[in-house]
């Protein structure tokens, strides 16, 4: 806090003590309020913010002690300072032990120690203050970063759910184009093969089983090369007419990719291009 902004409160029933104080007080930075007994200073205490009291412990309506209990309890972030003109110090001391008064001064007091005193006291103040800030933030960082754990946790896993589903979806999508009654082979827009079905594995094109990896042109004459490529330029599907592949019965269907995967490649479909009629 600035100093500039702090308040001190002096509470004496003594017009003559609370005068001096004024004087003492008068080219110091912070705001200085007078009251002359503790219901006076209660009030003044609920109408502006103040950082410390110095207090008289001697009053007659309230001692010093009583009336810094109940400012402590009510605001505990006032730093309570007490004056005494006699020594009682075993209840002082009491006090000060179980943290009620920050400090205590005999009467009459030497001005310059006061002085001193007050504004160690108001630096005090303000560090605590500080630190309850920095702690506040440090809470307040910590608190953001475990619902950002909490997003990132929540995220990975829907994440993580999706993924399941796509890999079974994949999973599945790999099951029906095993089982298909007709022979499916995939190829790339390189001419690379790069998917066979269990339907094709019964077949022996040019003496040889055909098998993932290998070119398509180790296997199909020049018209099914020819038509991968047409429909790889096309995006056109394509029908080739059985006779073209020696010693096999089959029409061939040229369907290309679509969507991301539009020109890197195509699939084809061995048909039997007169299949038996069954009833139904």
């Amino acid at each position: 806090m600035n100093a500039k902004t702090h308040t001190v409160l002096c509470v004496d029933d003594e017009p003559n003590i609370l005068r001096s104080l004024q004087r003492l007080f008068r080219r110091e930075p912070y705001r200085l309020l007078i009251a002359h007994n503790a219901a006076e200073a209660l009030e003044l205490l609920e109408r502006h913010p103040v950082q410390l009291v110095i207090c008289d412990q001697r009053m007659p309506d309230m001692n010093g002690i009583t009336f810094l209990n109940q400012v402590k309890s009510r605001y505990p972030n006032i730093i309570p300072i007490i004056l005494s003109g006699f020594t009682n110090v075993e209840a002082i001391t009491e006090s000060i032990n179980r943290g009620h008064i920050y400090k205590f001064f005999l009467k009459p007091w030497d001005d310059r120690d006061l002085k001193i005193e007050i504004r160690k006291a108001l630096e005090h103040y303000d560090l605590v203050q500080a630190n309850r800030a920095l702690n506040r933030q440090v809470v307040e960082q910590n608190e953001a970063l475990r619902q950002i754990n909490e997003k990132l946790e929540q995220a990975v896993r829907e994440r993580t759910r999706v993924l399941e589903i796509q890999n079974q979806a994949l999973e599945l999508s790999h099951a029906i184009v095993e089982d298909l009654p007709i022979p499916i082979i995939g190829v790339s827009a390189e001419g690379l093969i790069v998917l066979v079905n269990r339907r094709l594995t019964s077949l022996h094109i040019r003496g040889r089983r055909i098998e993932v990896g290998r070119k398509l042109t180790d296997y199909f004459p020049n018209p099914i090369i020819a038509g991968v490529r047409s429909v790889l330029s096309s995006g056109d599907s394509r029908t080739i007419a059985p006779g073209h592949i020696p010693g096999q019965p089959y029409a061939v269907d040229i369907t290309p990719l679509s969507g991301k995967f539009q020109g890197k490649g195509v699939i084809l479909a061995m048909r039997d291009p007169h299949p038996a009629s069954k009833p139904l």
